[in-house]
């Protein structure tokens, strides 16, 4: 039994979650562990799936009795037996809703440290009072100015935003802005029976009237009377009017469409606030110095200039404010040694990227000062450039040299390399994979032959030379001034494979974004990002590339369902008739926890089907429509081989190497990256017609260098057959293998924003001054020569 105790490893026995075939693995505590393996392995499965929510799930034992009575009902993961398992944090690269009042200063807390600091030692106006933290808190009602409610910007419209086309009237739909349905036509009634003129074209309207209509901010109450159709009843009722001013202006602000808001922000313009400036606070916060600066003025600083101009501030001043910048600089230190020193305060996190506000998360975990934690990392040095990858290993040291466990799930091999100990899953993706191959020092890798990770780590061969592809003409973008870019003029190439290079924050997809369908020799521009290809579980896979229509066709023309008058719809879990009505055909319902964040069940009705018993009779060739989502593509491939319109959706998927997802996987459940790869999927499955440029934003993010293979086929084929792509990288075996590279530089925010070196890899890899250059040259085979 005490040596039970004392037992320094995680053991792991039986583990079934999601692929895991039965795992039994060893996982030393107090060591930097990887997780690696091909997309889709099982990796994530057993890191956070099975070790994390275990942890998890051991935390929610401990409190109150009857939310663990309703905790019971979410299921713990599928494994017989943890031991040696210490509380767990999780770090992944999935964000929250996104909010503009969100920025790298509050999920930091550094922004708290620099109201204290302005609160106490700050430099007050003679005779003024002294303000607490919150008054310097754009977020809050005493400190946030109350013409533009902190937000910095104000938002308003004009006539010609909202009534495009003069020549129509109002019943025409002359106020664009208006909404649609039932809810424009009432403002219609309303404004008739004011007394106003609806069929008169707009531009001849009265301009006194025009202005009440579109901008009044009163509210009359009318009692409108429908024109009466013949065959329906229609009974008059309190109508209430709204301006098309107000109406864009509260739906903006209030509503949580997403749609509603889009539509509603074209009609809108947006200005610095005219009373603070943009600032975001009051007058009397803002009248409070440090250093000769407002808080505003030093939170738009980059995160390495601030911490220079505080320490050189606090060494001169009282000891309240030596002791409080001290405390602010050591804080800014963790959040600049993991390279992101470019960054200033007030950066809203929508603007992040997902590698990006997990890195600022990490930063806030090693000033947590947590002792014999597990860490449980996804893809720490997703979107780091090679320099900046340096920086990150010494930041794991650290958090393990505090007494604490990190596992992290990583596809970059350097990390790899840097490990203590590796836990390699695989061999393929899905069904194929799912067994730990090997779980030991990294070296032992070296003997297994099975796995996929084995070639990349140990061959150091620079890649085969290949052939670079003569430029069909040239883009030209420029002079770009945004961000930290001045005035940057720059040049892609027609017809061939474009990496763009540079440290983090140098300002690579600025730069790219500067790619549009304007710029002169573009004909068709397809921009594939990481975006979630939709925001709810409803939209997965199967609907985003339309395979979803052809699957519910093929069901409507079984015998059985036409025997019972299915329509397609009736396969929809979206809409009544054949879903689940329990869970709305969600295949899981909330369970509300009252003082933890509700959480969900498998529905107790389907079970997670989705459908209702009856739809669930239909069969195609044996399988429910359930079960049909509930195949991966590679066995949907196979199902399907007969069905032209279905097989070239699942050829295209397989060819981006998403053989291993679930057709019905939802949307919020995969990566960026893969998030990128269906769309790229959905592209190629179309006829080309017109030469296409193709950007896309670091690609490889969360792929495994097999998987980046693959991809890189694809995006050389797309080159082959006469289109332009475009790359924003870090991966220097992938920019090896460009025919032209643009990096950028030299460092990252203020000291980047140019171009340092332009041209085929092998010069880009010589360029003096060029931070690229030494891991590019180690890719192309060029370290170390003259």
């Amino acid at each position: 039994m005490q040596e039970r105790l004392h037992d320094p490893y995680v053991r792991v026995r039986g583990a079934r979650e999601h692929n895991l075939a039965g795992v039994d693995v060893d996982i030393p505590r107090d060591a930097l562990v990887a997780f690696t393996g091909v997309s889709g392995s099982g990796k994530s499965s057993l890191a956070f799936g099975t070790i994390y929510a275990e942890a998890q799930r051991r935390y929610f034992e401990s409190v109150a009795p009857y939310a663990r009575r309703l905790i019971h009902q979410v299921g713990a993961p599928a494994v017989g037996e943890i031991t040696g398992l210490p509380p767990a944090v999780s770090l992944e690269q999935r964000r929250s809703s996104p909010n503009a009042r969100s920025s790298v200063g509050t999920v930091t807390t550094l922004s708290n440290s620099l109201r204290m600091l302005f609160s106490r030692a700050g430099r007050y106006p003679e005779g003024a009072e002294r303000l607490d933290s919150d008054s310097f808190s754009p977020n809050t009602a005493v400190g946030a100015c109350p013409s533009c409610h902190g937000l910095g910007r104000v938002h308003d419209t004009s006539e010609e935003l909202l009534v495009p086309d003069p020549e129509l009237s109002i019943r025409q739909g002359a106020i664009a802005a208006w909404p649609g349905a039932w809810q424009g036509k009432n403002l219609r009634d309303v404004l008739d029976t004011l007394g106003y003129d609806v069929d008169r074209p707009w531009r001849e309207l009265d301009a006194k009237d025009r202005e009440w209509i579109l901008f009044t901010e009163e509210q009359p109450v009318v009692t409108v009377h429908p024109v009466r159709d013949a065959d329906r009843i229609q009974r008059p009722y309190q109508g209430t009017y709204m301006s098309a001013r107000r109406y864009v202006l509260r739906t903006f602000s209030d509503s949580k469409s997403p749609t509603l808001r889009t539509k509603a922000e074209r009609f809108l313009t947006s200005a610095p606030c005219p009373v603070c400036g943009g600032a975001r606070l009051r007058p009397e916060a803002l009248a409070v110095t440090f250093a000769g600066r407002t808080i505003a003025e030093l939170a738009g600083l980059p995160l390495t200039t601030l911490s220079g101009l505080l320490a050189e501030a606090g060494a001169e001043g009282t000891e309240t404010a030596r002791v409080l910048t001290a405390d602010l600089v050591a804080r800014i230190v963790t959040v600049t040694e993991l390279g992101l020193g470019y960054l200033s305060l007030d950066r809203a996190t929508p603007t992040l990227s997902n590698g990006e506000l997990q890195r600022l998360r990490l930063a806030t975990q090693l000033r947590s000062g947590l002792f014999g934690v597990v860490y449980v990392l996804d893809e720490p040095s997703a979107g780091l450039h090679p320099a900046d990858t340096e920086a990150l290993l010494v930041v794991l040291d650290r958090l393990k040299a505090a007494g604490n466990s990190v596992f992290v799930v990583e596809h970059h091999l350097d990390v790899i390399r840097h490990a203590d100990w590796l836990v390699d899953v695989g061999p393929h993706a899905g069904v194929h994979g799912g067994r730990v191959l090997h779980s030991g020092p990294p070296d032992g890798l070296a003997e297994v032959e099975a796995s996929a990770t084995r070639r990349f780590l140990f061959d150091r061969a620079p890649a085969p030379g290949r052939e670079v592809r003569e430029p069909a003409g040239w883009l030209r973008t420029g002079p770009v001034t945004r961000h930290n870019l001045r005035a940057v003029d720059a040049a892609f190439p027609v017809g061939v494979l474009t990496a763009v290079t540079g440290v983090s924050g140098s300002g690579k997809s600025t730069l790219v974004g500067a790619l549009t369908e304007e710029v002169a020799g573009v004909e068709r521009l397809v921009t594939v990002d990481q975006r979630p290809i939709g925001r709810t579980p409803r939209s997965n896979l199967a609907t985003y590339t339309g395979l979803f229509d052809v699957v519910r066709k093929l069901f409507t023309e079984t015998e059985e369902a036409r025997a019972r008058g299915y329509k397609a719809g009736r396969f929809s879990f979206n809409v009544t008739g054949g879903r689940c009505e329990t869970c709305q055909g969600e295949g899981f319902v909330s369970v509300e926890l009252l003082f933890l964040p509700s959480t969900y069940a498998p529905c107790p009705d389907c079970h997670g089907a989705r459908y209702n018993p009856e739809t669930l009779e239909v069969r195609l060739r044996g399988l429910t429509i359930a079960e049909v989502l509930d195949l991966t593509v590679e066995a949907a491939a196979a199902f399907f081989d007969d069905t032209p319109a279905a097989a070239r959706s699942l050829r295209a998927l397989l060819d981006v190497g998403l053989g291993y997802l679930r057709l019905g996987q939802p949307a919020t459940e995969l990566s960026g990256g893969e998030a990128q790869r269906i769309k790229l999927a959905s592209e190629l499955q179309r006829p080309h017609r017109s030469p296409t440029l193709y950007v896309l934003d670091e690609p490889t993010t969360g792929l495994h260098p097999a998987d980046v293979e693959v991809l890189m086929r694809q995006l050389h084929g797309l080159v082959d057959a006469g289109h332009s792509v475009v790359v924003v990288e870090h991966d220097m075996d992938v920019v090896a293998t460009a025919d032209w590279v643009v990096d950028l530089g030299p460092g990252g925010g203020d000291e980047g924003g140019r171009i340092v070196a332009a041209g085929p890899p092998d010069r880009v890899a010589r360029a003096a001054g060029s931070r690229t250059a030494l891991y590019l040259a180690r890719s192309t085979g060029l370290a170390g020569r003259p």
